[in-house]
């Protein structure tokens, strides 16, 4: 068998067309998981991973018939479509992968588990010997898929040789009820307020990750610039489209009360349910399958274009963004020097380097 070729070269010549045809894109989800401070939880994968080994990542991971319900077939319409597969998948996922169950009881308060029962679960539904769903209906709640936002679908390029359909959700943890906060408007579908205790979330035993951190936005994005973790593109980009409206307290010693708390969320569901770049297409049903528009002689890195949705969408009117591209350089050890920026900056940067390499 034929080595895979690198993460450079998969990415910089996805934009020419496979000299076969590419493999069908595996259905997968996962969730931007906000906590009641407004921090997001990123898992540390084994190295051994088969995918983004030692990266950080959002839980979630592929659908499964048996435990998610019908997946739509590859040429199926709603293969590529938020359903309700992809929000069982992207819940049981995030309980697998970090023993944090997005389930309620009936009266809307989240499903309390006690510890043992809690860890049993995860691997006995890992091991598929126990359905996700029948488990938290037997013990009296429902799944929350109902609170999940959808934020994007990334489609792999064809010349990969791992390909996935993943929908991307958005899950707000309720905030603490400890203070006074005002309702939010009900078109943002933000959670209310809770008393609930969310689980400290722990890694599975080391069987795809070795670790499970709530952090500021801006502290992973930071520690990804320096090259400290591993953020695939995916992973930075939307964590950069969130973070100037999710940032933690200027202050070290004031934290930000529920009513600011609450507030951050407001702005950032109003972006969220935005276009964003006015062309009609909201966040929810943009799709990105990154295209390598060229490699900087600068610094190395290759530029991708996030504005295509891939072959499987090509005639389907949606589309990505247009107006940012991400840069990354590609190495064995994974993404480093991770980037957005705007994609008229980088050209107009590009065509001046070029300018000025004819001048000498």
């Amino acid at each position: 068998m034929a080595p895979a070729p690198s993460l450079e070269k998969q990415y910089m010549s996805s934009a020419s067309a496979p000299k076969k045809m590419p493999m069908a894109p595996r259905p997968s989800a996962s969730i931007l998981l906000i906590s009641p401070t407004n921090e997001i939880l990123l898992l540390h994968r084994v190295r051994t991973s088969s995918a983004f080994p030692s990266a950080h990542v959002f839980p979630g991971g592929n659908l499964s018939a048996s435990q998610d319900g019908a997946i739509p077939a590859p040429d199926a319409p709603d293969c590529h479509v938020d359903g309700p597969a992809y929000r069982i998948g992207a819940i049981r996922e995030c309980f697998e992968e970090s023993g944090i169950l997005l389930a309620r009881t009936k009266e809307g308060r989240f499903l309390d588990v006690p510890e043992a029962e809690r860890e049993r679960a995860r691997k006995e539904i890992h091991a598929e010997r126990l359905r996700f769903v029948d488990w938290v209906e037997g013990l009296g709640g429902v799944v929350d898929s109902n609170s999940l936002v959808p934020f994007t679908r990334w489609i792999t390029p064809t010349n990969v040789p791992k390909r996935f359909s993943t929908q991307m959700y958005i899950y707000w943890l309720d905030l603490p009820s400890s203070a006074s906060s005002s309702t939010p408007s009900p078109a943002l579908d933000l959670p209310t307020t809770s008393e609930a205790i969310i689980p400290i979330p722990t890694s599975d035993g080391g069987l795809e990750h070795t670790a499970a951190l709530f952090a500021p936005l801006e502290t992973w994005l930071r520690q990804a610039s320096a090259n400290e973790i591993i953020l695939f593109p995916p992973q930075f980009y939307l964590m950069h489209l969130l973070a100037p409206f999710l940032a933690p307290s200027p202050s070290s010693s004031r934290k930000l009360s529920t009513n600011e708390l609450q507030a951050q969320r407001t702005a950032a569901m109003a972006f969220v349910v935005g276009d964003g770049d006015g062309r009609g297409v909201t966040w929810a049903d943009k799709v990105m399958s990154p295209v390598g528009l060229f490699m900087r002689k600068g610094d190395g890195r290759s530029v991708l274009a996030l504005d295509k949705p891939g072959p499987e969408l090509a005639d389907s009117g949606r589309t990505g963004d247009w107006d940012r591209v991400v840069l990354a350089k590609f190495g064995k050890g994974g993404p480093t020097d991770v980037e957005v920026r705007t994609r008229k900056d980088v050209l107009e940067e590009e065509r001046a380097a070029g300018r000025e390499k004819g001048k000498l």
